[in-house]
C-alpha cells in the first residue's frame, strides 16, 4: 500500500492540503481575535481554545505518519504506524470529544472521565508496540467502538438537555443551538468506525483525507458561528435564589396559584403590554429582574402553564405578526412576511417559519394566503 501511496501524486497533494488547513485552522483560532465568519458574534474562548489543539494535533499527526509511507521494511512501517496510533488514543480521540462536549454551554461538564475511558486503548497500543505484533489490535478496535456507541449514547442525551436548557433560558436560539452536532457526531462515528476497521487501500486513505477536509470546514464554522452564553447568564442571573418558598409552593412542587397569578398579572404588566418580547435575544433572566421577580418564580411559572421561556415569547411574537398582518390587509397596505417578521423581533427568517408553523399549524406563506382571501 505504501509503494501506492508514494507513486500517488494527487493523494500526496490532498494529504498536503489537509496538513496545512489543520495547522493554519489551529493558528487562526490561537492568534486571531475576530471573527472571520461572523463578525457580531463572540464565540466560546475555551471551545476556540480545545478546536485550535484538535487542529493542530492533527497536523502533526499528519506529519508524523509521513515517515510511514516511505518505509521499505514492513516492521518499521508498522511500528510507525503503531506508535501514530498512540498518538491517536491519548491526543487526538480526546481533544475530539472534548470539543463536542464544549459545545454544550448549560454547564461545565467533566472531561476526566474522557481520560479513563481512552486509558485502555493507550494501554493496548503500547503493548503493541513493545511487542511490534498487532496481535491485540482486533480487540483495540472492538473496544473503541465499544466505547464510541457509549460515548455517543452520553452525547445524545447532553445534547437533548442542552436544547432544554436553551428553550428554558433563551427567546432566541440563533447561534446558540448545536443541533447540526447530531449529523457530525453521525458521520465521526461512521468515519471512526471505517477508521478502526479498514485495512488499507487507496480509496480508504482518499476517504479519511477527504472527511478530514471536511471536519477543518465544520468546525471552523460552528466555533465561529457559536455564540457565548456565558457572558449573558453570569450578567444578568440574580445573585441569590429566593429566601424562602412558600409552605405550598413545597408541597405542591411548584407555584401556589396566588403566586402564578401574581407572575400572570407581571407578565401582563411588563411584558405583554410594554411589548417588551419584541426585544430581541431576551434572556429569562432579563425578563424576570424586569417584571419584578426571580428566575426560580418564572422557570416554575412555565413549567406549570406545560410550556417553556422560549415558547412563550415565540406565542406572543406570533400573536404580534397576525395582528400587524391584518392590520396591513385592513389598510390595504402591502406587507412581506420578512418584514414584519423583523419588526416582530426576529433576525433569522428561517426562525420565524420554523415558529410561525410550530404555532399555527401550517406554514406562513399559507396562512398568509387563506388569510388574504
Amino acid at each position: 500500500m505504501y509503494d501506492q501511496i508514494r507513486e500517488d501524486t494527487l493523494y500526496i497533494i490532498l494529504y498536503s492540503i489537509v496538513t496545512a488547513m489543520n495547522a493554519m485552522a489551529s493558528i487562526y483560532l490561537l492568534f486571531r481575535r475576530g471573527n472571520a465568519f461572523a463578525a457580531d458574534i463572540t464565540p466560546p474562548v475555551r471551545l476556540r481554545r480545545w478546536t485550535a489543539a484538535f487542529f493542530a494535533v492533527l497536523a502533526i499527526g499528519h506529519l508524523w505518519y509521513i515517515p510511514a509511507m516511505m518505509f521499505d521494511s514492513r516492521e518499521a512501517a508498522m511500528v510507525s504506524m503503531l506508535i501514530g496510533a498512540l498518538l491517536d488514543c491519548i491526543l487526538t480521540i480526546p481533544l475530539a470529544l472534548g470539543v463536542m462536549l464544549c459545545m454544550l454551554q448549560d454547564r461545565r461538564r467533566p472531561l476526566w472521565p474522557i481520560g479513563v475511558m481512552v486509558a485502555p486503548l493507550a494501554v493496548g497500543m503500547i503493548v503493541c508496540i513493545i511487542t511490534r505484533s498487532d496481535a491485540l489490535l482486533p480487540w483495540v478496535r472492538g473496544y473503541f467502538l465499544l466505547t464510541f456507541i457509549g460515548f455517543t449514547v452520553y452525547l445524545v442525551g447532553a445534547v437533548r438537555q442542552y436544547g432544554r436548557w436553551l428553550r428554558d433560558n433563551y427567546a432566541d436560539l440563533e447561534h446558540k443551538e448545536v443541533w447540526q452536532s447530531f449529523l457530525v457526531l453521525a458521520f465521526m462515528m461512521i468515519m471512526f468506525g471505517y477508521y478502526v476497521a479498514g485495512y488499507g487501500g487507496m480509496f480508504y486513505e482518499y476517504i479519511i483525507q477527504v472527511f478530514g477536509l471536511f471536519l477543518v470546514f465544520y468546525l471552523l464554522w460552528r466555533v465561529e458561528t457559536l455564540s457565548d452564553l456565558s457572558i449573558p447568564l453570569a450578567q444578568d442571573q440574580p445573585e441569590t435564589e429566593p429566601a424562602t418558598i412558600e409552605a405550598e409552593d413545597v408541597k405542591n412542587n411548584g407555584l401556589s396559584q396566588t403566586n402564578i397569578n401574581n407572575v400572570e398579572t407581571l407578565l401582563q404588566q411588563h411584558c405583554i403590554d410594554t411589548q417588551l418580547y419584541l426585544q430581541h435575544d431576551l434572556t429569562l433572566p432579563q425578563l424576570a429582574q424586569i417584571i419584578g421577580t426571580n428566575r426560580f418564580y418564572l422557570s416554575q411559572y412555565f413549567s406549570s402553564q406545560d410550556t417553556n421561556y422560549n415558547a412563550y415569547i415565540n406565542d406572543l411574537r406570533i400573536r404580534h405578526f397576525v395582528s400587524l398582518y391584518r392590520e396591513a390587509i385592513a389598510a390595504k397596505r402591502s406587507a412581506t412576511a420578512q418584514q414584519l417578521a423583523n419588526e416582530c423581533g426576529y433576525r433569522s427568517y428561517s426562525t420565524f417559519t420554523l415558529a410561525f408553523k410550530q404555532r399555527m399549524g401550517q406554514s406562513v406563506t399559507a396562512w398568509m394566503r387563506d388569510s388574504g382571501e
